[in-house]
Parts: structure tokens; C-alpha cells; sequence
């Protein structure tokens, strides 16, 4: 039996937008597009109509693909969470940092693997750092084992947003 894979409750809303915003807007633009490509006569040479097919191939795979994530998932209200465990980083924690040897401070949120994001600070539970980091307490250090070597972290702070 495979677990349920988890999402904040914020992950699921951005998730379900996203899929909204497929149906009711990309999905249409597609099959407009496509109906325009035909007008133009021999399909086998129509750059247009193979580009707008392909289009249309993308944003039905992602449909599914988050059609399925949303059944699947396990919404979790990291409010909730960080209620029950206050100042320890668990699931859907947002944990301030500052790394031992240069003193650069970094924030992250540790969400599920699909609505992980590094551009919003946002990283998958199953990444090293999350794993490091997962359990710890406010002043507790995490050691990652990062690609470029060993990286000690002091986890700072420790909220539920």
C-alpha cells in the first residue's frame, strides 16, 4: 500500500488554480487555435497546426497530472500542524537559517515533492535539507549533506504560515 503523498493547504489551492486556469482559459485558447490552423488547408505542412496539437498534448497531460496529485494528495493545514508542534520543523514548517560558516541567513518552507519550488524558498520534504532539518528545534543545527560538501545550518526561527 503506498502512502498518500502530502501538500500543504496552500500548495493544493496554487494547485487547483493552476488546473482552473487550464480548463477555462489554456484549453480553450488551444482548441481555437487548432480550429484556426485547419482553415489553412493541407494539415501535413501546417507548422501552426502541429504546434497547436503538440500545445494541446502538454496541457492535457498537466490536467491529468494534477487532476491525479489533488485525488491522491493528503492536504495538510500547516497551521494546524504547527500548533500541535510548536518550534520544531515538521512537514510544512517555514524554518529561518543561517549557515554556521558564512552567517548568510536563508528561509525555506518544507512542502511536497509536486508543489516544491526553490524560485519561493519552497523545498521538497524529501530534499537533504528537509531531512536535516525535520525533528530539529529553534537552536538546534542541521548538517546537510549538500552536493558541494558538508554545510552546518542554525535553524533561527520556526514558524506556520
Amino acid at each position: 500500500m503506498s502512502t498518500r503523498p502530502p501538500l500543504t493547504l496552500k500548495g493544493s489551492e496554487r494547485l487547483k488554480a493552476e488546473l482552473q486556469r487550464l480548463k477555462t482559459e489554456e484549453r480553450p485558447q488551444i482548441i481555437q487555435a487548432i480550429a484556426t490552423a485547419r482553415e489553412h488547408g493541407d494539415l501535413k505542412e501546417n507548422a501552426e497546426y502541429h504546434a497547436a496539437r503538440e500545445q494541446q498534448s502538454f496541457c492535457e497531460g498537466r490536467i491529468k497530472e494534477l487532476e491525479s496529485t489533488l485525488s491522491m494528495a493528503q492536504v495538510i493545514d500547516v497551521v494546524a500542524v504547527g500548533a500541535m508542534n510548536p518550534g520544531k520543523v515538521v512537514f510544512g514548517a517555514t524554518v529561518e537559517l543561517e549557515e554556521v560558516e558564512s552567517g548568510e541567513t536563508i528561509t525555506y518552507q518544507i512542502v511536497g515533492d509536486i508543489e516544491a519550488d526553490i524560485k519561493h524558498n519552497r523545498v521538497a520534504v524529501s530534499s537533504p535539507i528537509a531531512r536535516a532539518m525535520i525533528g530539529k528545534e529553534e537552536g538546534d543545527v542541521a548538517v546537510v549533506q549538500a552536493p558541494g560538501g558538508v554545510r552546518e545550518y542554525e535553524i533561527v526561527a520556526v514558524t506556520y504560515q
